[in-house]
């Protein structure tokens, strides 16, 4: 038998097996389980605020709920996105503007516009607007004609009679009704008057004989304020154009 001769100065060298797959594996698993001991132990040491901690999830493990630590910045909470909202599309109805009062002498300070379209008119006092009122003018059959009158003659109450401009009372266009608080605009019997019957036209549509309707109280507020020989003027009608005074 050979014998073999080691030199004590030279180490001997130690040959380490490669690890297997099924090593590698049970060495994973233990840090795993190591490091899922080391945070149930310290879960068990603060149960004070365990209640509040937030939980991790370790691959393979099931969840564990680490505490907060007092000193340690709490994580924040999960923030939820918001859901973008479509923009509105609606407006507010616009106001309509006002029309510009008409370029017409007046001796009293006051001027009318009577707008067939806007079934309105409106007054102005020295050039600015002091009274709008829905109106109802002259029918299809009977059109107020446009152009400027003027305010002449008033009447607490009358009676308006067709027979004063050739229409028999008893004829089929024929009427005699009582009125109050008639202004007078023309000689051939156009008034600004009085007409609670058609109070539900006025600012709508044309049921007249050719007068201008409004309310009872828009009419007495026209007797008490608008003075003799006050511009009105009526436009947009079918009624053609009025040239006497």
């Amino acid at each position: 038998m050979r014998e073999i001769f080691i030199d004590p100065k030279v180490r001997p060298v130690l040959t380490r097996k490669a690890p297997t797959a099924r090593t590698a594996g049970r060495r994973s698993t233990r840090r795993l389980a190591g490091v899922a001991a080391g945070v149930l132990t310290m879960a068990l040491a603060l149960p004070g605020v365990a209640n509040a901690a937030p939980v991790t999830v370790i691959p393979g493990l099931p969840p564990v709920e680490i505490p907060n630590i007092p000193g340690l910045p709490t994580p924040p909470a999960p923030s939820t996105p918001e859901t973008p909202q479509p923009p509105s599309t609606s407006k507010t109805p616009e106001k309509p503007a006002e029309p510009a009062m008409p370029n017409v002498k007046t001796s009293t300070g006051y001027v009318a516009l009577a707008d067939d379209k806007a079934h309105t008119i409106w007054w102005w006092k020295d050039g600015e607007i002091v009274k709008k009122m829905p109106i109802s003018m002259g029918s299809d059959k009977h059109p107020t004609p446009n152009g400027v009158y003027h305010t002449k003659e008033k009447y607490r109450d009358m009676y308006m009679d067709s027979s004063t401009y050739g229409v028999p009372v008893d004829s089929a266009e024929g009427y005699r009704t009582y009125v109050e608080y008639a202004t007078r605009m023309s000689w051939d019997g156009i008034f600004i008057h009085a007409a609670p019957w058609s109070v539900e036209q006025q600012g709508v549509s044309n049921v007249s004989h050719g007068c201008i309707n409004v309310s009872t109280e828009n009419g007495k507020w026209v007797y008490d304020n608008i003075p003799r020989g006050t511009p009105i003027v009526v436009r947009g009608t079918i009624g053609g154009q009025y040239t006497g005074d």
